[in-house]
């Protein structure tokens, strides 16, 4: 069987499904950062190192500097980076001001966040629930990305911070600056109490004067309703 007919009845298959066989966005992403020549990704909110291990995964070589305040988390984001010299973290959640806050702890804890949690969220996926609490590090991001960025000529901010987004940037005036690239979660609802919406989010990036140049996967309800994506935006 030649290549396309086999390529033909696997798509098939899967459009029988209710799936379709495409381009992962990663790699879509990493053409961007290829052509623009990024070299330096500053991963806010990394949780257990997925973002970070997804850059390597689809040949980003440059540098990871990660920032995530959960213990566990963290602990397993520093063994994700053993063996990686290119990539250093730090234990501290990101704000306007350094000091110490509460986070909500989720189930899941990819939902974990500073601010609580919506109804539309716990309609969405009502498996996934704050569990408990930490205290937590609050730190600038310009307090500790100044290195980095010294270093760096074409950086790329992401921001993975369950509703807390406004927070980080605010926190980030300097940073903001000197990046040319930036990833945001794009919210069409309300999933945490005071997180930033779609239209929010857009206008305060096109005010920066970033542009918007793609969007990738975020978080479904079971209805089929898209409730966040990600927007990928440039300078």
């Amino acid at each position: 069987m030649s290549g396309n007919r086999f390529l033909d009845l696997a798509q098939g298959a899967l459009a029988g499904r209710g799936f379709e066989l495409r381009r992962h966005h990663a790699a879509r992403r990493q053409r961007i950062f290829a052509a623009r020549g990024v070299d330096l990704v500053l991963d806010v909110g990394a949780a257990r190192g997925g973002y970070g291990t997804q850059l390597r995964r689809f040949g980003y070589t440059g540098r990871i500097v990660s920032f995530e305040p959960l213990a566990d988390a963290y602990a397993d984001l520093s063994r994700a980076i053993e063996a990686d010299p290119a990539w250093q973290a730090h234990r501290t959640a990101l704000g306007a001001e350094a000091g110490t806050a509460t986070i909500n702890v989720a189930s899941n804890s990819d939902s974990s966040s500073l601010l609580p949690m919506l109804d539309a969220h716990r309609a969405a996926a009502p498996q996934v629930g704050y569990v408990g609490t930490q205290t937590v590090t609050i730190s600038r991001l310009d307090d500790l990305a100044q290195e980095a960025l010294g270093a760096a000529t074409t950086p790329y901010l992401k921001i993975d911070t369950q509703g807390f987004e406004r927070g980080v940037l605010a926190g980030a005036p300097e940073t903001l600056r000197q990046v040319v690239g930036l990833q945001l979660e794009l919210s069409f609802v309300p999933l945490y109490d005071g997180g930033m919406t779609v239209d929010e989010a857009v206008a305060w990036a096109y005010g920066e004067g970033f542009h918007l140049v793609g969007i990738e996967q975020g978080y479904t309800a079971p209805s089929g309703e898209i409730l966040q994506v990600d927007g990928v935006f440039w300078r």
